[in-house]
């Protein structure tokens, strides 16, 4: 018998990649969706016809088609992925954010205990939970200090986990993820957002990129890497908390700067920062330690920062010139 997984959150980014790399290893892959008028699984279309690959109707915000997904797929692993992921997004919906990011994840160990299920649960947590830092890089003992909706939301999630750990004797494991990326990332983040209009203004599309803070530090991986993580944490020997990252952080400046001079261009001609894509509470520096994860997983990146960029900026050209559309959702919970 397949080991069987669910994933939550499966047509964003994580969970495409995710689903990708579990049936790779022969896995049977369920994912929970959203019933909606329309729908958005770009990423994940190409799996349809795996036979080993399921989809199911069900909601973070609704325990009951929780408890029954868990019911009837029994799952050996859970991958909870599922949110409203977009931080500039939770300042305007912060009820959703909170209900999906947050009590999503409570509602799933509430079911998991309720059905008296034993399944190996992967929470996804965020670097925006160490948000205002108290010290560079941040491991897994640094104190939180969220700065926004969905750090707030994602940090309730990681103590409820721990909680049900240790309260439950669940096997639960927090990742600490900063930030990854990849040509599936929603254009709606900042990454995407440079990378989409460093091709359309190429191509001769678009004439300039509007930003906000072009000084903010981040720690930027590519999400193919990072999902192997995520794995990894659940086939330990026993559950913990882990931060995954590059080690080494760039600012959204130097982000554009690398993506326009790929293609021959000087980011200053193009790029307007535009005060209405500042956060209320900013974020100034991201920078992961992830030794933790190296050492005791075995855990590490393939991909460079620059690698990381220029596939980014390659993959767009390629939407482009070829009339695709791209992703433009802003990955929220599905």
């Amino acid at each position: 018998m397949p080991k069987r997984a669910l994933i939550t959150g499966i047509t964003g980014q994580d969970g495409s990649y995710l689903a990708e790399l579990l049936l790779g290893k022969g896995y049977e892959v369920h994912g929970m969706v959203r019933r909606s008028s329309s729908l958005n699984r770009t990423r994940i279309d190409h799996l349809r016809g795996n036979a080993r690959f399921h989809l199911h109707y069900g909601d973070l915000t609704d325990a009951s088609s929780i408890n029954r997904l868990l019911r009837d797929v029994t799952p050996d692993e859970i991958y909870n992925l599922g949110a409203q992921s977009h931080v500039k997004v939770s300042f305007e919906i912060p009820d959703y954010t909170a209900e999906t990011a947050g009590l999503g994840t409570l509602r799933i160990l509430e079911g998991i205990r309720e059905v008296g299920a034993k399944p190996r649960f992967y929470q996804a947590g965020s670097s925006e939970m160490f948000g205002k830092v108290v010290e560079i890089p941040q491991n897994e003992d640094t104190p939180f200090y969220p700065r926004s909706p969905y750090a707030a939301a994602k940090l309730y999630a990681h103590w409820v986990a721990v909680n049900y750990r240790e309260a439950y004797g669940m096997f639960i494991c927090n990742g600490i993820l900063f930030n990854h990326e990849s040509p599936r990332r929603g254009e709606g983040f900042v990454s995407r957002k440079i990378s989409r209009a460093v091709a359309a203004i190429k191509l001769g599309l678009e004439t300039e990129l509007r930003l906000g803070n072009l000084d903010a530090k981040r720690d930027w991986g590519f999400a193919k890497d990072y999902v192997v993580a995520m794995w990894m944490m659940l086939q330990a020997e026993k559950p913990d908390d882990y931060v995954v990252a590059s080690g080494e952080t760039h600012t959204v400046r130097e982000f554009c700067e690398l993506a326009f001079s790929h293609v021959g261009l000087d980011y200053k001609d193009y790029v307007v920062v535009d005060p209405k894509y500042f956060r209320p509470t900013e974020v100034d520096i991201l920078l992961g330690d992830a030794s933790k994860a190296r050492r005791e997983l075995g855990w590490q990146p393939t991909t460079t920062y620059a690698q990381l960029v220029t596939l980014m900026v390659d993959s767009d050209l390629e939407l482009l010139t070829s009339g695709k559309s791209g992703v433009v959702d802003a990955e929220r919970q599905s």
